[in-house]
C-alpha cells in the first residue's frame, strides 16, 4: 500500500459504545455491567471466570426466549458507579487505580473471590454511594488481573 494522495472516507466507531449480540437466555438491564462470555456474546455480569467486562448496557434487551445472537444491544464504556461489596471485599479509597471484580450485574468487589470472579475494571473513585469503575476492554485489566 502506498501513502494517500487524496482524501479518503475512513470507517470509524464513536469509541465509547459498541454493539453486541446477546447470549441465549440473557436479560440485559440498562445501566448494569455488560460482559462478553467465552462464546463472544453479551450478557449481564455474574460471579464467574472467563468473562470480559465491556461496559454497561445502554438499554433493556430481553433475549430470554432467543438463541445466541438473536438480539442486539448497545453498551457504553467509561466510568460508572456500582454497588460496593462489604466486609473483606469492600473497596476503599486505598484501592483507587487497582482492579476490582464482578460480583453481579451491579456490584463489584476488591478481590477475585478466590479465583471465582472476572475483572470489572479499574477503581476510579469511591464515595458514599458506591464505587466508580472504569470499564474499558482495552485498558488491560482483564490481561493483568
Amino acid at each position: 500500500m502506498t501513502a494517500a494522495t487524496q482524501n479518503r472516507k475512513t470507517a470509524h466507531r464513536r469509541g465509547l459504545s459498541r454493539g453486541l449480540l446477546v447470549a441465549a437466555g440473557a436479560e440485559c438491564f440498562a445501566g448494569t455491567i455488560a460482559v462478553i462470555n467465552s462464546g463472544g456474546y453479551g450478557e449481564p455480569g455474574t460471579t464467574a471466570t472467563g468473562l470480559t467486562a465491556v461496559g454497561v448496557f445502554e438499554y433493556y434487551q430481553d433475549n430470554t426466549e432467543g438463541a445466541d445472537g438473536d438480539q442486539p444491544v448497545e453498551v457504553s464504556r467509561g466510568n460508572f458507579r456500582f454497588s460496593n461489596s462489604a466486609g473483606a471485599d469492600e473497596i476503599t479509597l486505598a484501592d483507587i487505580g487497582k482492579a476490582c471484580f464482578i460480583v453481579d450485574d451491579q456490584t463489584v468487589a476488591k478481590t477475585n473471590g478466590t479465583d471465582t470472579r472476572s475483572p470489572a475494571g479499574l477503581v476510579d473513585d469511591v464515595d458514599e454511594y458506591g464505587v466508580w469503575v472504569n470499564i474499558d476492554p482495552t485498558n488491560g485489566v482483564a490481561a493483568s488481573a
